[in-house]
């Protein structure tokens, strides 16, 4: 495949967690605190399925984020406890949660050179992600990486119909938009499908329901290794 920039992209769109800052270590952090704070009701594994079951039963109707993972928390403590978990732990795993919203959204290496030698150019930049629309906005003004892009646009998730609206917003046609993100499932697949570009970066660590099968030949994928390696593909 040829260089992205012989392709007319006029859109460059990043994901944001696990793509500009980590995300996923400090959520697996909570999570092994957790596990232990509730060792008297089961085991480590036993909990963190439980758990899962828990986010993924509240997906539809709380979203993503940190704030959505509190509540399951919270219920799934109830649940694996028989409703004898107390309040002291209760309250601990509230400001589990609330750490969260504190999290460092330290850019990534290589992120803040890349972003500074891909702004020259003649496309537009925004960070496209998805989850809680204040918790979003609040680490992309920690990061620091503002000066960077036109917008940061966040939806509850990530579907061909959100990225649809994303190139009407720009004015773009979806040929003309390149996605750059860590997960195949949200980032990648839903762009490819429409018939835009993706670049791919995975990240070493990744959610369990962001975990998608790569079947297939996609002409208009990309693969990076690291970040750095983006603007020797554009």
């Amino acid at each position: 495949m040829k260089l992205l920039k012989d392709c007319g992209i006029r859109l460059l769109a990043f994901d944001a967690d696990d793509t500009l800052w980590d995300c996923q270590g400090h959520f697996d952090a909570v999570e092994e605190s957790y596990c232990q704070l509730l060792a008297p009701y089961g085991s480590k594994q036993e909990v963190a399925t439980s758990l899962f079951s828990t986010e993924t039963a509240n997906m539809d109707l709380l979203g993503y984020g940190s704030k959505a993972f509190t509540i399951s928390l919270i219920e799934n403590a109830i649940k694996v406890s028989g409703g004898k978990v107390g309040c002291d732990t209760l309250t601990r795993i509230i400001d589990m949660g609330k750490s969260l919203l504190n999290m460092p959204a330290t850019p990534l290496p290589g992120v803040a050179q890349t972003l500074k030698a891909l702004r020259g150019g003649k496309q537009k930049m925004v960070v496209f992600t998805k989850g809680d629309n204040l918790d979003q906005e609040n680490k992309f003004k920690r990061s620091g990486l503002q000066p960077f892009f036109d917008d940061c646009i966040v939806v509850a998730d990530k579907t061909t119909r959100e990225y649809e609206h994303l190139c009407q917003l720009f004015d773009v046609s979806i040929d003309q938009l390149c996605m750059v993100g860590n997960s195949f499932k949200s980032d990648i697949l839903p762009v490819l499908r429409l018939g835009g570009y993706a670049i791919h970066v995975p990240y070493a660590l990744q959610w369990k329901m962001e975990k998608a099968e790569e079947s297939g030949s996609f002409p208009r994928l990309l693969r990076a290794k690291s970040f750095s390696d983006i603007a020797g593909l554009i």
